[in-house]
């Protein structure tokens, strides 16, 4: 039987990411409404294809958190000069900088060996991305978020754990583990699953037992080895998990028409593969 509800709210999102994307020159433009500054620094990796999420995302962060110190959307190169105008016209905290121009230091490997020539973009852009988050200084409370993330009114609660004597790292548990098993080592280490879509630092962690285990085990990345690395770097530094039932990443109602989640009482939702469509089915710019 054919899902009606499923197939309409696919077409429908298409419809509404269209029209999105044709008045973004627009939407940048108009008010937020928001004057409360948070003492957040924010990271975003994104690309030209993903223009119309990334303007979504840093609206949706500024209304239902506050205006942060900065929200750096780190491009993975292919930003064009007009785009990353138009994401800077949403506040004057938005900037657009190309990922090796924020990268401090030496890149460890093997974050080297992937940056530059890996056949798969999509494989290279996450290891440009991790460039990046090895190397920037920690210096106030650091939120990395995905551009497919839409945050909600209960998102003030990261003000309070931005706040909060805590100095450990937090994560976004993942529904079920996509991890590359290649570079773990005991089945405990798949417990606890980390989706590398968004994390809060407080202090820069360290990275590097779980690099090594990428030096030593394998030849070449897959898609969900830098997310192993999260995984285990934040496992490696007692990261705590974020409240699932308020940081929401499930495909449980992928086939559903509306959210399965009161959105007045959820702080986000990474709007993964499975449900991407319903990024655009609930949005509000």
């Amino acid at each position: 039987m054919v899902n009606i509800g499923y197939h309409s709210a696919k077409m429908q999102a298409q419809i509404y990411r269209f029209v999105y994307t044709k008045a973004i020159n627009n939407i940048v433009r108009f008010p937020l409404n928001q004057h409360q500054k948070v003492n957040i620094n924010i990271y975003s990796f994104s690309c030209q294809r993903d223009l119309a999420i990334q303007v979504a995302n840093i609206r949706s962060f500024i209304r239902h958190v506050g205006i942060p110190n900065k929200f750096t959307v780190i491009s993975d190169g292919s930003y064009l000069p007009n785009a990353s105008k138009i994401l800077c016209q949403i506040d004057p905290c938005v900037d657009v900088i190309e990922w090796k121009n924020l990268v401090v230091g030496d890149i460890p490997k093997p974050i080297s060996n992937y940056i530059f020539n890996h056949p798969n973009r999509a494989i290279m852009a996450f290891w440009r991305r991790l460039a990046v988050l090895t190397s920037i200084a920690i210096e106030q409370p650091t939120i990395y978020t995905d551009s497919d993330i839409l945050f909600f009114p209960g998102a003030k609660e990261i003000i309070d754990l931005c706040e909060s004597n805590d100095s450990l790292p937090w994560y976004l548990p993942d529904c079920l583990p996509s991890l590359d098993e290649r570079i773990i080592l005991d089945e405990n280490e798949k417990l606890n699953p980390v989706n590398a879509g968004f994390f809060l630092l407080k202090q820069q962690i360290n990275w590097e037992k779980a690099l090594d285990r990428v030096t030593q085990l394998i030849d070449s990345p897959m898609y969900f080895t830098e997310q192993t690395v999260v995984h285990l770097a934040m496992h490696n530094n007692q990261a705590k998990p974020l409240n699932k039932e308020k940081f929401i990443l499930s495909n449980d109602d992928q086939f559903n028409y509306l959210d399965n989640f009161d959105h007045n009482k959820i702080a986000l939702r990474h709007y993964v593969n499975d449900v991407r469509h319903k990024f655009w089915l609930n949005l509000i710019n």
